[in-house]
């Protein structure tokens, strides 16, 4: 019977998936669970491993009683390494370990119970090979925060591209709504939650370092202090206590020195700031693992515990890093007009304009001979700097900087993904005033088709169309019809044609106005009704 209902490859298993969810009916919905389960239990280990059996299961877990779990659960444990190590056997103890929480309080549940806690048991002796697999690591972290009986959803928690079996988008949507964020467990999962506690600490520098196994200690850092708060701060120190034993490797130095030297600190400002960085800490921040790990230390440490860590290790060298220049364009003054560049492509002023050995000051730009470098690139992380600043009280810098550049760098900012949410910040700031907005916008004229035929620069487009007034919008609409054969057959310009009214406004120019002027009025009508 089992050869029955499971063969017949993959095809089959699809059928039966979708079988199960054009079951409406809650009786028999119930009974095919029942019956598709009580198959299962005699080939759960090899059901849960292949990958047509592995998603019916997924599927059905969800509707399981505490009695047919449990009977899932029994021919796995055996071979719990290997199912939680296999990409789809992961899966399926995911699936059931979720499951149990939602049974514990119901009749017959004494028996799972006493399953999970032997298959987190399990995990806990053997805690490093389980946190270090790719696939094993996601049933760990699913596991620790079912004994802790709290869902967090942080990075650790879904894991890092690479750990693991990508899940469909549309099945993380459903998991991280499904259920709630905390539930009630019995004592029993947190007095191993707390054992695990001992676990991490004999190895406490593998989940450190380690990329995969470093979410598992982050995720545990997380249920802890929500749910026992001085278990937290006793794995924090352990963490803070090994990272500061540590004599970092010269390489490590090395890298901080090149930092210092590639943005061409000055000598004073490299030799106080080299001196001061004498906290392990500070050199273990450049590491991208152990900075992941850290940062959930302070995230999740008490402010006591924070004090003293500030007193300990950062004390002095935090204000050395914060006051030294990052991009050496403030003095002499007649450098802050290319602030802008500099920020969006996080490069100091000696790179990015390029000067030679022993010149140390550049002309003003009006007095340069040759034009300046254009901007090649936009960074994430600068682009979030210049954001950021444009919602300052005072934004006047920024703004002389982004009117000064030429239209081809405005236009190499707005086509970027990270750079064209600059322009968001530019149109939304209310402390950007209009006149310097308009001198920034004003820079992208001559240049709207080569915006609009771009997947960002279109969506920028759009939003300066938005908040455009009449005879912007006219101005806008002029320089874009004349290309409307163009615009009609690009991706993306194409909806530009269609947002804009484009063949309205060169075949029927006063409906396109009075259109226009109605749409004005009524953004106007609803600000005021929402400022009141």
């Amino acid at each position: 019977m089992a050869t029955q209902l499971w063969g017949g490859g993959g095809q089959r298993q699809e059928i039966r998936v979708q079988t199960l969810n054009l079951l409406d009916l809650k009786e028999r919905r119930g009974l095919f669970v029942t019956n598709v389960l009580e198959e299962a239990v005699g080939s759960a280990l090899p059901l849960a491993l292949d990958p047509s059996g592995s998603l019916l299961l997924q599927a059905l877990l969800p509707e399981a009683s505490p009695t047919q779990l449990a009977q899932l659960l029994c021919p796995l444990l055996p071979a719990l390494r290997q199912a939680a190590c296999h990409p789809c056997g992961a899966h399926v103890l995911e699936a059931a370990l979720l499951r149990a929480p939602r049974l514990l309080g119901r009749e017959g549940a004494g028996k799972l119970e006493e399953l999970v806690l032997q298959l987190g048991g399990a995990v806990r002796e053997e805690l490093g090979t389980f946190a270090r697999d790719p696939h094993a690591s996601f049933v760990v972290r699913t596991l620790l925060q079912v004994l802790g009986g709290v869902r967090v959803g942080s990075d650790a928690a879904r894991g890092l591209s690479g750990t693991g079996p990508p899940a469909p988008r549309k099945k993380r949507a459903e998991a991280e709504s499904e259920g709630p964020v905390e539930f009630e467990v019995p004592d029993s999962f947190l007095a191993l939650l707390q054992e695990f506690i001992a676990a991490f600490q004999e190895n406490i520098a593998e989940f450190i370092t380690h990329r995969v196994a470093s979410l598992c200690l982050q995720v545990a850092l997380e249920v802890l202090h929500r749910k026992l708060p001085e278990a937290c701060a006793e794995l924090c120190s352990s963490v803070i206590g090994y990272l500061s034993s540590r004599n970092p490797s010269a390489g490590c130095r090395n890298g901080v020195q090149q930092v210092v030297i590639g943005c061409k600190v000055c000598h004073d400002g490299a030799q106080r700031l080299l001196s001061s960085c004498l906290s392990p800490l500070l050199v273990f921040l450049k590491d991208p693992v152990c900075s992941r790990v850290l940062d959930k230390v302070l995230e999740v440490s008490a402010r006591r515990a924070l004090r003293a860590l500030y007193r300990q290790h950062f004390r002095g060298q935090l204000r050395a890093l914060a006051g030294h220049g990052a991009f050496h364009c403030w003095e002499p003054p007649t450098r802050r007009v290319a602030c802008a560049p500099l920020f969006a492509s996080l490069l100091p002023y000696e790179v990015y304009y390029a000067l030679g050995e022993g010149q140390e000051v550049q002309p003003p730009l009006e007095e340069q001979p040759d034009p300046p470098p254009a901007l090649a690139s936009v960074s994430l992380h600068g682009s979030l700097l210049l954001q950021h600043l444009l919602h300052f009280a005072d934004p006047s810098p920024v703004l002389r900087s982004l009117a000064a550049l030429p239209p081809s760098d405005l236009v190499t900012l707005a086509c970027s993904p990270a750079g064209s949410h600059v322009y968001d910040a530019l149109l939304a700031s209310p402390s950007v005033p209009r006149k310097p907005r308009r001198k920034v916008l004003r820079g992208l004229q001559g240049h709207y088709v080569s915006l609009a035929c771009n997947k960002h620069g279109s969506r920028v487009l759009d939003a300066i169309w938005s908040r455009a007034t009449l005879p912007a919008k006219r101005q806008i609409a002029q320089e874009l019809a004349e290309q409307e054969k163009q615009l009609r057959n690009d991706p993306f310009g194409h909806h530009l044609v269609r947002n804009f009214a484009l063949t309205h406004f060169l075949n029927r120019r006063r409906d396109w106005d009075r259109h226009q002027e109605a749409e004005t009025k009524r953004k106007e009508l609803f600000a005021e009704i929402l400022e009141d």
